[in-house]
């Protein structure tokens, strides 16, 4: 039988490695905590999707009708899990988002990601044919080191294989607008690299309205 400094000095031990541990949890990246927990179960999600009220907003198949409220269907589950841990970290801040998304388990995030994954994006309705922003979509500007959209989101902006890049095609103009204005800001901080901050500080006011116009029609 331990004695009572013996057990004590086990139990600060315990506690020790108890606290360390979950600081190492705590500290894990998105995409690592995602590889950890395995592919969210989508069927589950969608059922979680409801019970969590993401279906009250974002609409039951992801495709918000809402401009100020961002499509999810169709984007990739690393990318989806990636900002709901940013909302909850407060890393993305969003009044409305950080309070939805604060007590929500990793699982359930993980399965509401994929459920909104697997959901389908219809295209844009072709919006108008802005030059320019076609142009830097397609081109980039590199006389400005504004490299193209199309690099980091694909094509028709569906995406480019890299969970790290959201896809943007047919996504509201609106909400384009907002999150561009926002990355030059500064108020959104959370791409890769901040690669998004650099380029949007490139940018002129009638250049992002036009690439919203644009984005939104693909």
């Amino acid at each position: 039988m331990l004695n009572p400094m013996k057990k004590t000095i086990t139990l600060s031990v315990a506690a020790a490695l108890f606290l360390t541990s979950a600081a190492v949890l705590a500290d894990e990246k998105p995409d690592e905590l995602l590889h950890r927990l395995g592919d969210g179960n989508a069927q589950s999600g969608k059922i979680k999707s409801a019970t969590h009220l993401c279906q009250e907003c974002h609409n039951v198949d992801g495709n918000s009708e809402s401009s100020g409220v961002p499509k999810l269907s169709g984007q990739s589950s690393a990318y989806l899990f990636k900002q709901l841990k940013n909302f909850q970290s407060g890393e993305r801040d969003h009044p409305t988002m950080n309070a939805m998304a604060s007590g929500i388990s990793n699982q359930d995030l993980a399965d509401i990601a994929a459920y909104f994954s697997t959901q389908v994006r219809p295209l844009g309705n072709g919006g108008k044919l802005h030059p320019v922003a076609k142009e830097l979509f397609s081109n980039g500007d590199w006389q400005r080191n504004i490299i193209a959209c199309k690099t980091c989101h694909g094509i028709q902006g569906r995406g480019n294989g890299n969970p790290s890049y959201p896809v943007i095609g047919g996504q509201h103009q609106i909400y384009v607008r907002e999150q561009l204005l926002n990355w030059r800001s500064g108020s959104r901080k959370n791409s890769e690299g901040e690669v998004m901050n650099a380029i949007t500080q490139r940018l002129t006011d009638a250049e992002i309205e036009a690439l919203a116009e644009y984005v939104s029609g693909l």
